[in-house]
């Protein structure tokens, strides 16, 4: 993918979930189910990252299940991250604004955050990622991050199960971009609540997810689908660095 074709498409995300995070997090008032199985499996003690936090639904969560770890949240929203400061009031929870698109995205960690994490939360954020290189260095660089025998807990939106949101999937030239240009299962769909705005999505298929964690040096432990429409929206697999 050409530099100047993923920065736009990046650009089109950030504006989403910058100018309609309000919007967004309004059709979002839980975890999903999916989420809320995935986290059943960390002990209260362990290090968390969650990387791409949102609004701090599955800090949420974690606080419901009696969690004391150190957590740390990341999100490119300003908006989301004020969000989630104001929904987790926990000594232990931690919230910062950081870009995983950007390469030095790291230099956001707040003073003194040099520990390994045990747990990596990745939900609902790959498939934002524009091109097979970005997703890679990103997992890359996440994993870098856990502890020998961390696990890492990921979605990705399988889109193409619904005929709703199919039917939302508008042609590339509303960005001035052709086909040619973006990576076969890259989308651009349109959020019409409250607001008006196009997201860009990349579709993975299960395989497709697994081999961008093998690439990464993960094992892939287990997979499921939950949430939406007939509980098959959420692609979500569990990887062991």
């Amino acid at each position: 993918m050409w530099p100047a074709v993923r920065d736009e498409l990046l650009r089109v995300n950030r504006a989403f979930y910058q100018n309609l995070a309000l919007s967004f997090a309004a059709t979002r008032p839980r975890p999903q189910p999916g989420v809320v199985r995935a986290l059943a499996a960390i002990p209260p003690p362990a290090p968390v990252l969650d990387a791409g936090c949102g609004h701090g639904l599955a800090a949420m969560q974690l606080a419901r299940g009696g969690h004391r770890g150190p957590y740390l949240g990341l999100d490119s929203s300003e908006r989301f991250i004020e969000m989630a400061r104001k929904r987790v009031l926990t000594p232990w929870a931690q919230f910062h604004v950081a870009d995983l698109a950007e390469p030095d995205w790291r230099i956001r960690f707040p003073a003194g955050t040099d520990r390994r994490f045990d747990w990596l939360l990745a939900f609902a954020v790959l498939h934002h990622l524009p091109g097979d290189d970005l997703r890679r260095r990103v997992v890359d660089d996440l994993r870098s991050l856990l502890s020998s025998e961390g696990r890492a807990l990921v979605s990705v939106w399988d889109f193409r199960q619904s005929g709703r949101m199919s039917r939302r999937i508008v042609p590339w030239d509303a960005l001035g971009l052709i086909e040619a240009e973006v990576e076969p299962g890259d989308a651009l769909i349109e959020w019409r609540h409250e607001g008006h705005g196009l997201r860009y999505v990349h579709h993975f298929t299960s395989n497709g997810l697994a081999d961008l964690a093998q690439r990464s040096g993960f094992t892939v432990l287990s997979e499921y689908h939950s949430d939406g429409e007939g509980g098959r929206m959420g692609l979500y697999q569990v990887w062991r660095a």
